[in-house]
């Protein structure tokens, strides 16, 4: 009970909007290289033992990985149920696409072995890439949106009203982002790679990677003067409780050009992230170059996080942005759930997240080391 009224409901809030970037960013971090290496499977293995390799390299870990999505959208639910509200029914036909994506993923996994037929092996390769590239777009995609605005609004007894469509999300700016995340996600697909194999897949796999790493790096760049130059941004130009109940609608927001980078002109530190995840990535690719396999996983895990967490600093103290009406936009301090429920999330959170990172460090462990021909080869029937 003290440690409820000493964590005030502002800092509440302030936890829980660091935490579901945490959550994001882990998923990303974890899940990325498999949603990388999957968009890779075509093009780093050339004959089914390679591709077996390759598949291997993620096959026992992918599902633990995903753990990061599940708890991510239980906390846009629990935490934030207006942001769950608008964000998982305007995006629905997005999510559907995505999780159908994904479903391929465990499908191609268990089935592609099951014949020898090569046409049969090939189509679930292919699978395999529409389950790590798809997602991987359109999460970029989502993202870019957020960024620009999106179409909802409150009435006046908070009924949430959605008035665009699955082709309005395929927007310039939204796809740029979408390539961001694909090539972002490929190049710690590539370093991961790089670890896990050895030969003719860790060598495509490096030069790949080094490719995307470029385009991670040029096409960051050109999004954040895209952001600048002509997408407006949104700032809240009235004074707002931050303890106080949560109600999207009592406060003034306006659209201005540039708005989107105030918290850096506010706080000079605060450049550090999009510094990191430019370091992160041009130390990324001459980590690929020179083969450092251990230190180049963490570089470009580094620029994985920083971009991500770019977009949340930029544009905190909003979480979603409406371009229908903009005093509709949601905030860290008017779309939570009440102080008593992020309490209880939090020492719930305090107890589980860390037996979730312990095991998945602990499996890591284990299962470390690369994958050659001879661990697909092994009839103890535990390779795909």
């Amino acid at each position: 009970m003290i440690l409820h009224q000493f964590l005030d409901y502002e800092t509440l809030r302030l936890i829980w909007w660091i935490l579901l970037g945490t959550l994001l960013i882990g998923f990303a971090v974890t899940d990325g290289f498999d949603l990388g290496i999957g968009a890779l499977l075509p093009f780093v293995a050339k004959n089914d033992m390679e591709r077996r390799v390759v598949i291997n390299t993620i096959g026992p870990i992918w599902e633990g990985n995903q753990v990061w999505l599940i708890v991510g959208g239980g906390v846009i639910f629990a935490a934030w149920p207006p942001l769950y509200a608008v964000s998982f029914s305007g995006f629905y036909l997005a999510m559907f696409v995505i999780l159908a994506s994904l479903i391929l993923r465990p499908v191609a996994f268990k089935y592609r072995s099951k014949r020898e037929s090569a046409g049969w092996r090939s189509a679930w390769d292919w699978a395999l890439f529409v389950g790590g590239f798809v997602p991987a777009l359109i999460f970029g995609v989502a993202v870019g949106n957020v960024l620009q605005g999106v179409p909802f609004r409150f009435n006046n007894e908070l009924r949430i009203f959605y008035e665009g469509s699955f082709f309005d999300l395929l927007n310039p700016f939204a796809l740029l982002c979408g390539l961001l995340s694909v090539a972002m996600l490929v190049m710690h697909g590539s370093a991961w790679l790089m670890i896990k194999t050895s030969g003719a897949v860790a060598d495509r796999a490096r030069r790949y990677g080094m490719v995307a790493a470029s385009v991670t790096i040029a096409i960051f760049a050109v999004a954040g003067l895209f952001l600048w130059m002509g997408i407006d941004g949104y700032r809240i130009t009235s004074l707002i409780d931050k303890a106080a109940p949560s109600n999207p609608l009592m406060k003034t927001v306006v659209m201005e050009q540039g708005i989107w980078f105030a918290n850096y002109s506010a706080q000079p530190w605060l450049l550090a992230v999009p510094v990191l995840a430019f370091m992160g990535a041009i130390a990324a690719f001459f980590g690929l170059k020179v083969r450092r396999e251990g230190s180049t996983i963490l570089l470009s895990a580094l620029s994985v996080a920083s971009i991500i967490a770019t977009v949340g600093v930029s544009m905190f103290p909003i979480i979603l942005p409406s371009s229908l009406d903009p005093k509709s936009s949601l905030t860290v301090w008017d779309a939570s759930s009440s102080h008593l429920t992020l309490f209880i999330m939090l020492v719930v959170s305090a107890i589980f997240i860390p037996l979730i990172v312990a095991y998945t460090s602990w499996v890591y462990k284990v299962l470390w080391g690369k994958v050659n021909d001879a661990t697909v080869s092994d009839k103890s029937g535990h390779a795909y």
